[in-house]
């Protein structure tokens, strides 16, 4: 019998960003998949208060926290990661071919690739490693970015941005490394696995028609509902239907300082000789 964690989601409205604690009960180890740190972008101030949100949490059930996993560098907030490396002394860990990602936006910044050295761990597809008594599998999922990962943990799958709720669809393609085709083909892999997975998303969007914002599904209602990938749509009408949408969409609005933070895992720019640190925005460049 395939064994289920403990799942707490915590719901970003800014971002529209779930950050789950995943947990064993038996043993009370704990891990921390996409955390946000609060950005401000009209005054360039941050907040740990989300964070502090998921560390009273753990705090609270008596968890051990055991690491930090990321799904991919994210485009629509700032991850917390390092800030809870440095204040609980844990280690992160993300998929392998960030290193792809890093350089591309290093490039774009104009800054050194901080290269993958920056997390604790890089994971290559099929990679595991214990959570207590449990496992966790590491599914590379590219397609969105080309080094996404999604965590299987018994029975639940975390997919970050690979799948959205059934009612909202899949992920953008249109960020550099992106590919549809290939989002496509990941997302198959997930919805080969058994049919009561729990899927557990990376946002919640709220499409016409509901109001209350969700991040728990299954496999078999993504195989049936997702209205972009569901009841067995072909590959070629998925593409083109993506590409569609993808040449519609704007920006995220915290791409910019996102990445740039992101790709040092959550550090911030260094100071510079005034004390002050400074995120960059390079002019018509994307």
């Amino acid at each position: 019998m395939t064994r289920s964690p403990s799942v707490e989601g915590l719901f970003d409205p800014a971002t529209h960003t779930v950050t789950y604690v995943v947990a064993d009960a038996e043993s009370g180890a704990a891990l921390i998949i996409d955390p946000v740190l609060d950005f401000d972008p009209a005054s360039g101030r941050t907040s740990s208060r989300s964070m502090d949100r998921i560390l009273e949490l753990i705090d609270r059930k008596g968890l051990r926290l055991e690491r930090v996993l990321e799904t991919h560098a994210h485009a629509d907030h700032l991850t917390a990661a390092d800030e809870i490396r440095r204040t609980r002394g844990v280690q992160i860990g993300i998929g392998a071919r960030i290193d792809r990602v890093q350089t591309t936006f290093a490039q774009l910044f104009d800054v050194a690739d901080p290269g993958g050295a920056v997390f604790d761990s890089l994971y290559a597809d099929g990679d595991r490693f214990p959570l207590g008594q449990l496992e966790v599998e590491v599914m590379h999922t590219p397609g969105h970015t080309p080094a996404c990962v999604s965590y299987r943990i018994g029975d639940a799958v975390f997919v970050g941005d690979t799948l959205f709720m059934p009612d909202y669809g899949t992920a953008r393609c249109d960020f550099p490394g992106g590919d549809a085709r290939t989002l496509y083909r990941s997302i198959q892999r997930i919805l080969a696995l058994p049919d009561e997975t729990r899927v557990f998303v990376g946002h919640d969007y709220l499409p016409a028609g509901r109001t209350d914002y969700r991040w728990e599904t299954t496999v078999a209602a993504q195989k049936a509902g997702n209205i972009h990938v569901g009841g067995g749509r072909g590959e070629d009408d998925f593409v083109a239907m993506r590409q569609a949408r993808d040449a519609s969409l704007g920006m995220p609005q915290l791409i910019l300082p996102s990445l740039q933070v992101n790709i040092r895992a959550g550090a911030l720019p260094e100071p510079e000789a005034s004390g002050k640190r400074f995120l960059k925005t390079p002019l018509n460049a994307i």
